[in-house]
């Protein structure tokens, strides 16, 4: 199959991201419900959802490095296994130390899921395609965050905070499992059988971060889903101090996510309108001075349209560092370039929560969301002065171009 053909396998992809990243999205929330439940306080939960990114920081590169030289697909079935067993076995723990302990579980199934399927996306679409097509897997990714929010808050709305946020989390290691159901047939054989035969020797990870871009990319993803984790993480803490029921909290949370699916579907004529710089970079600015202003104590209603509008600004992120990312690493070396973007997201996923936990107990609830505006904003100009080498995006829309030397330089490693 040659890159850009079928998208079929795009579609299962997308449909097994949803339920995959849906019981995440459904699990975070409920593991800091539960946390909370179990005596924990500000400080606890910050470390428990970095616990979450903890083994996964470890195991990214050497993941990276062997998809480069062998197959995507087999990542996918053991991550959806990963996070249903750290679902489930969350919701059956009874004290803050196992919580966070298969909280790491989960972060490291969600990896090999994310590494696995970013890979095959880099892997199966032509390099005119990848800003849409990473562009649709990663709406997988935001429908499971509009679900799985709302699927928790409306279990653990009840009195029983402990009892709702188990069931929560067993419902979400059961919905995980159904992700199976779209992983057939998902790699293309041709392709593995190429990526392995013409993998060659290994590209140093210095090279890899010296590429122009690269760095860029990774810092740009860092601070846009230390931004979505945090929101994720510290909502359901900020609604319990401003008195929020969990519910709402919920229909919050997906309405961000909502607002992320609306801009990765007009992302095509927003990257033909502005480039992927300028976007990148103004984008993350809009971003900077909304978590600025989920600090103040505003109304439910207006914290609302600020989610909303945030959600469409952090939209932006991920999709299109892949891009860069992607088509600024070194030729062999694409999926390693992927899981270092995904190492620094994890950093950031470790250390994000762990210091918003220390500020949220010296500065009060809302001050974590003061210091995501800072790194986004911090990231608005690392986009601006740090522009890739890749493609224009009215080349990256204009459809298949598969004569240039640039597209079969490009093309699976």
């Amino acid at each position: 199959m040659r890159p850009g053909r079928n998208r079929g396998w795009l579609l299962r992809l997308v449909i097994a991201f949803s339920f995959a990243q849906g019981a995440v999205s459904m699990a975070r929330p409920a593991v800091s419900y539960r946390a909370l439940a179990l005596g924990a306080d500000e400080r606890a939960v910050g470390v428990i959802a970095g616990v979450y990114a903890l083994l996964p920081l470890f195991a990214a590169v050497p993941l990276g490095r062997r998809t480069d030289h062998g197959r995507c697909a087999p990542l996918l079935p053991v991550g959806v296994v990963l996070i249903s067993g750290g679902c489930a076995l969350s919701g059956l723990a009874g004290s803050l130390w196992a919580m966070a302990l298969w909280s790491g579980v989960m972060g490291l199934g969600h990896l090999c899921f994310v590494i696995g399927s970013q890979s095959l996306v880099a892997r199966q679409s032509a390099p005119d395609e990848q800003d849409r097509n990473f562009g649709h897997f990663t709406i997988g990714a935001s429908l499971g965050q509009l679900v799985g929010p709302v699927a928790a808050g409306a279990l653990i709305g009840g009195d029983d905070m402990a009892g709702g946020s188990a069931l929560a989390l067993l419902v979400a290691g059961a919905g995980c499992a159904v992700a199976f159901t779209s992983l057939w047939r998902i790699e293309d054989r041709d392709t593995a059988s190429t990526s392995r035969t013409a993998g060659g020797d290994r590209v140093p990870v210095g090279r890899i971060l010296r590429a122009r871009g690269v760095p860029a990319g990774i810092f740009v993803s860092l601070a846009v889903l230390s931004a979505t984790d945090i929101l994720t993480a510290y909502l359901p803490v900020v609604g319990e101090h401003r008195g929020i029921a969990p519910s709402v909290i919920g229909v919050l949370l997906s309405v961000r996510a909502a607002a992320t699916i609306a801009c990765r579907l007009v992302l095509t004529p927003l990257l033909r309108l502005l480039g992927r710089t300028p976007l990148l970079a103004v984008t993350c600015l809009l971003a900077a001075l909304l978590c600025a202003g989920i600090a103040l104590p505003v109304p439910v209603r207006a914290l609302g349209v600020i989610l909303a509008v945030l959600g469409f600004c952090l939209g932006v992120g991920q999709p299109l560092s892949m891009t860069t990312v992607v088509q600024a690493a070194p030729d062999g070396a694409r999926s390693t370039a992927l899981a270092l973007r995904l190492t620094g997201n994890r950093l950031g996923q470790v250390a994000a929560p762990a210091t918003a936990g220390l500020v949220a107990g010296v500065a009060g609830v809302a001050a974590p969301f003061v210091m995501l505006g800072a790194l986004l904003l911090l990231s608005s100009g690392v986009a601006l002065r740090s522009p890739a080498k890749p493609a224009e995006p009215r080349e990256a829309v204009a459809g298949p171009r598969r004569s240039g030397s640039a597209v079969g330089r490009k093309r699976d490693s």
